[in-house]
């Protein structure tokens, strides 16, 4: 019997001074054991919106998942918007024909070219799959016409960035990652895996039937091409006088899967609702290059040694001792943590692809109330592998200072930073040939998991561990352990699946 071991994560929650209760499996604490349960005990103090919660642990998120939705105090009327009629959450996914065990597995010796047969919109796969000689259900959303519908947009996808559109209508975006934006009107959502959308949808079309599409994005030729992933569902008017199920659905016209100047725009167009209050000064530069990296000799004994890294260090996990229980027994060092490795604040060379690679339990170390600023650097040339990189740090959320396509510029390109107004997210998109440039301040003491969230990325090494230290007073320091902390035993090691 296969059974799995696991741990769920509050996508986006802060945990503040609650580190314990994070859920990243050998970051902050053993995963759960099969026939085992843990309870977390957490507060979202602050925080409104839509946000989600998923397994941590390998690829096990791809079923294991579900959307996290806080509302007001005092209520939907209190939103910075006007009231919708309906809330409607809508979580993108996918649907695998091959066991997520097996993906996992095949990730694990660096076959990456297995991808799911279809996106999901609701769990429906809808009318584009054919399984068994039947064709699949759509997902369907009743609307009247008039009335506003708040849709919150959950991409739960493995890998991929989706654009979401509906035929017909228009969005207006008023909230990403549980923080709300002046509010922006587009025809087309772009969701990287591992954010959220919150988007008001008038439904003020003419009675009738009109797809609503996502569709994954991909790299241009001539890197590996993935086959076209696509899902719909349905928006339909009711009551709606001479409708019925065989009159026409109207089709949006999509964005092309390789498109990526419509995702780029669609995140330089979001800004705060209010002005937010950036530190001016900055602790701790940190530039950070995303890049593809080889680990073997080449004396035929590998068929495959790609794998992902951060300034050259490819993220290894620990196996006996979590990071956090490490840290919190002052035992950061190797004889805890036996592939131990101080993270660089740069990479050691300007040259991507042509340093070698080290593979390694990558952590940075910050004081407390430190102010950190990072520059994600994708491969700029077109010579070489880039793609779109989601990067998620937990326990904090981030300033979107700025994005821009190429090679940094620490000249040019700062003063052009939004200090003003910035969207503030906990996902910020690396975008593919470009980079994108970050401001938090480190006040949450703990371990906290920065990591590209498309998963054959994060699983092959494109992660590291922040470490921020204890305030000086009590009310800043991390707490104890729970009482039932599942801490490390022995010899029992970080396997995420196991069979028996």
């Amino acid at each position: 019997m296969r059974r799995s071991w696991s741990t769920p994560s509050l996508h986006g929650v802060k945990q503040q001074l609650n580190c314990w209760a994070d859920g990243a499996g050998m970051i902050t604490q053993c995963p759960i054991q099969p026939n085992k349960n843990f309870t977390y005990r957490f507060n979202v103090i602050g925080q409104e919106g839509t946000l989600w919660w998923h397994a941590h642990v390998g690829f096990l998120r791809a079923t294991v998942h579900g959307a996290l939705i806080i509302r007001p105090r005092s209520g939907p009327g209190s939103y910075p918007f006007p009231k919708p009629d309906k809330e409607i959450p809508i979580v993108i996914g996918e649907w695998w024909d091959m066991e997520i065990v097996q993906v996992e597995r095949r990730a694990a010796s660096r076959i990456f070219d297995d991808w799911p047969r279809s996106p999901t919109i609701n769990g429906k796969l809808g009318d584009l799959s054919n399984c068994s000689g039947f064709i699949e259900d759509n997902y369907v959303l009743n609307v009247e016409h008039g009335k506003t519908y708040l849709l919150r947009i959950v991409n739960a996808a493995l890998h991929e960035q989706y654009n979401f559109k509906i035929a017909g209508h228009e969005f207006t975006v008023v909230a990403i990652d549980a923080n709300y934006v002046k509010p922006y009107t587009t025809d087309t959502i772009v969701i990287a895996s591992g954010e959220t959308v919150d988007a008001l949808l008038v439904a003020g079309a003419p009675p009738g039937r009109y797809y609503m599409i996502a569709q994954a994005m991909q790299s241009p030729e001539p890197f590996l091409q993935i086959p076209v992933l696509m899902s719909r569902g349905v928006v339909s008017y009711y009551p709606s006088k001479g409708s019925t199920d065989d009159t026409p659905i109207m089709a949006p016209e999509m964005p092309d899967q390789h498109d990526a100047t419509t995702s780029f725009y669609f995140r330089g167009n979001l800004t705060s609702l209010l002005p937010q209050s950036v530190p001016a000064n900055v602790d701790e530069q940190l530039f950070i290059a995303i890049d593809v990296g080889d680990i073997c000799s080449h004396d035929g004994s590998h068929d495959n040694c790609m794998v992902t890294r951060l300034n050259n260090i490819s993220f290894h996990l620990p196996t006996t001792t979590s990071l956090l229980q490490a840290h919190y027994n002052n035992n950061m060092s190797t004889s805890a943590i036996s592939m131990l490795k101080e993270f660089p604040r740069c990479p050691p060379s300007s040259e991507f692809g042509y340093s070698p690679t080290s593979v390694g339990t990558a952590v940075r170390t910050v004081r407390y109330n430190t102010t950190v600023e990072i520059v994600f650097q994708n491969p700029y040339s077109s010579g070489m592998f880039s793609a779109s990189n989601p990067m998620h740090l937990h326990g904090h959320d981030l300033f979107i200072l700025g994005q821009g396509l190429g090679k940094f510029d620490p000249v040019k390109d700062v003063q052009a930073y939004n200090l003003v107004d910035p969207p503030v997210r906990n996902t910020a998109l690396a975008p593919i040939y470009g980079w994108t440039a970050i401001r938090f301040v480190a006040s949450n003491p703990g371990v906290w998991f920065l990591h590209c969230h498309m998963e054959k990325h994060v699983s092959s090494g494109m992660a590291l561990a922040l470490v921020v230290e204890d305030g000086p007073t009590p009310e800043t320091t991390l707490p104890p352990p729970p009482a039932d902390y599942r801490s490390c035993d022995g010899g029992q090691n970080n396997r995420a699946l196991a069979d028996e």
